[in-house]
C-alpha cells in the first residue's frame, strides 16, 4: 500500500515538472506588451501621437490606440496690403481731373480769347477765387499771367497752358519737405499725433496711414486718445486688426486723453516699434477747453518722447471754413503737416495753395474718396497737371 502511494507521488511531481518547462518554453517565445510613446512626450505614458500626426491616447499596457482628430482653428485674418503707391497716384489724378474739369476748361478758354480785356481778367481772377486759391495767391497769378500774355502774346491754346502751369505750380510750391514718415529714432519710436475737428476722417486717414506703414515692414502701434466720441476707440482698433498693429485704448469711456497717449508711447517704447500714431478728439476751434485738452496731450507725451509729426486732417469741401481751423490747430500744436481729405468731391482744389501761404505747412496727403488705397502722398507736379487736364 505504501509502495503505490510512493509511486503514485512520484508520477505526479514528473507530470508538474514537465508542464512548468513546457510553459516556460512557450513564454520565453513571445515579445512583452508594451504602451505606445510619443516620440514629441516621452515621459507621458497615457498620450502620444501616432505616424500620421494624429493623436493618440494609451491606458496602462494595452494594445488599443484611440484615434483623436485634431481641433481645427479658423485661419488667420487676411491682413490689408495697400495697391502700390503709383497705381494709387494715377487713380487719385483721374479722380482730381474729372472733379476739376469745369475749373481748367473755364481758365483755358478765357485765357485763349483773341482779346483779353479788364473784364477778361476779372472773370479769371474770379475763377481763381471761386477755386478757393485766396485773395492774394489769385492776385498773384493774374499779374503774373498779364505779363506773361502781354510779353509773348500767345493765344495759342498749347502755350498758354504751358504758361498757367508753370505759375500754379510755383504757387504750390514744389520745394516745401512733404515727406511725413520722421526718420527713424535708435532709442524710441517715431511719434506722429493727428489731429483735426469730427467728421473730416481723421481716423480713416490713421488707419490708411497704418496699412502703408505695415505694407513698408514698418511696427507700429496706435494711440486710442480719442475719449470723447463712443465709438472712436473701437473704430481705430478695427483699423489696427485690418493691418495687424495692436492699439492702445482706455477701459472705460471719457478716459484721460492725455494718459491713454502717454501710455500708448510707452508701450510702443517697451515693445520697440518704429512708429507710433495717435488719434485725438474732434476739437472744435471755438471750444477752447478742448483746445486746451489738446496742448495738453502733446506736453504730456513728450515728457515720454518728442512728437515728430503734427498732421492737421482737413476736409477740402470746406474751403476757406477749413483755413480758419488750420489757423487755429497751428497756433495749439505746432502743426507740421496738412491732410487734405474728399478733394474729390468739390472744385476747390485752391486750397491747397491758400493753407500753404497762411500757414507755411505744406499739404502732405491727399484723400479722393473712401476706399482704403484711396490716400496718396502729394505730388505738386500731378497735382497741378490734374487741374489742368480735361
Amino acid at each position: 500500500m505504501s509502495d503505490s502511494l510512493t509511486l503514485t507521488i512520484i508520477i505526479v511531481a514528473v507530470v508538474a515538472v514537465v508542464a512548468i518547462g513546457i510553459i516556460a518554453f512557450v513564454t520565453k517565445g513571445r515579445k512583452p506588451k508594451t504602451p505606445y510613446t510619443s516620440e514629441r512626450d516621452a515621459d507621458d505614458s497615457s498620450a502620444g501621437q501616432g505616424e500620421d500626426g494624429s493623436t493618440v491616447t494609451t491606458e496602462g499596457a494595452t494594445d488599443t490606440a484611440i484615434a483623436v482628430e485634431e481641433p481645427v482653428f479658423p485661419a488667420a485674418p487676411k491682413l490689408d496690403v495697400p495697391e502700390p503707391v503709383q497705381g494709387r497716384l494715377a487713380r487719385l489724378r483721374a479722380r482730381l481731373t474729372k472733379s476739376n474739369n469745369m475749373f481748367s476748361k473755364g481758365l483755358l478758354a478765357l485765357l485763349s480769347q483773341d482779346t483779353i480785356d479788364e473784364d477778361v481778367w476779372d472773370e479769371i481772377e474770379e475763377n481763381l477765387l471761386m477755386a478757393d486759391l485766396g485773395t492774394e495767391p489769385a492776385m498773384e497769378l493774374v499779374d503774373a499771367l498779364r505779363e506773361r500774355v502781354k510779353i509773348e502774346g500767345s493765344k495759342d491754346p498749347v502755350r498758354v497752358k504751358a504758361m498757367l502751369r508753370e505759375e500754379l505750380l510755383k504757387l504750390v510750391d514744389p520745394s516745401l519737405d512733404r515727406s511725413y514718415l520722421p526718420e527713424p529714432h535708435a532709442d524710441r519710436p517715431s511719434i506722429i499725433m493727428v489731429v483735426g475737428v469730427n467728421g473730416v476722417g481723421k481716423t480713416t486717414t490713421i488707419g490708411k496711414m497704418a496699412r502703408v506703414f505695415v505694407a513698408d515692414d514698418k511696427d507700429v502701434l496706435l494711440g486710442a486718445a480719442d475719449t470723447f466720441r463712443a465709438a472712436a476707440a473701437e473704430q481705430l482698433a478695427t483699423w489696427g486688426d485690418r493691418v495687424g498693429v495692436p492699439t492702445v485704448r482706455a477701459d472705460i469711456d471719457g478716459a484721460d486723453p492725455a494718459s491713454v497717449a502717454f501710455e500708448a508711447v510707452s508701450a510702443g517704447i517697451d515693445q520697440e516699434v518704429d512708429i507710433v500714431m495717435i488719434d485725438t478728439a474732434g476739437r472744435l476751434q471755438n471750444k477752447v477747453g478742448l483746445m486746451d485738452e489738446l496742448g495738453k496731450i502733446k506736453r504730456v507725451v513728450e515728457k515720454k518722447a518728442t512728437i515728430d509729426e503734427v498732421l492737421l486732417v482737413l476736409d477740402a469741401t470746406t474751403g476757406q471754413n477749413g483755413l480758419q481751423q488750420a489757423k487755429v490747430f497751428s497756433e495749439v500744436v505746432n502743426v507740421t503737416g496738412i491732410v487734405l481729405t474728399k478733394l474729390d468731391g468739390t472744385a476747390k482744389g485752391g486750397i491747397v495753395v491758400a493753407i500753404q501761404r497762411q500757414l507755411g505747412v505744406p499739404v502732405k496727403l491727399v484723400g479722393l474718396g473712401e476706399g482704403p488705397d484711396d490716400l496718396a502722398p502729394f505730388n505738386p507736379e500731378d497735382f497741378v497737371d490734374a487741374l489742368l487736364e480735361g
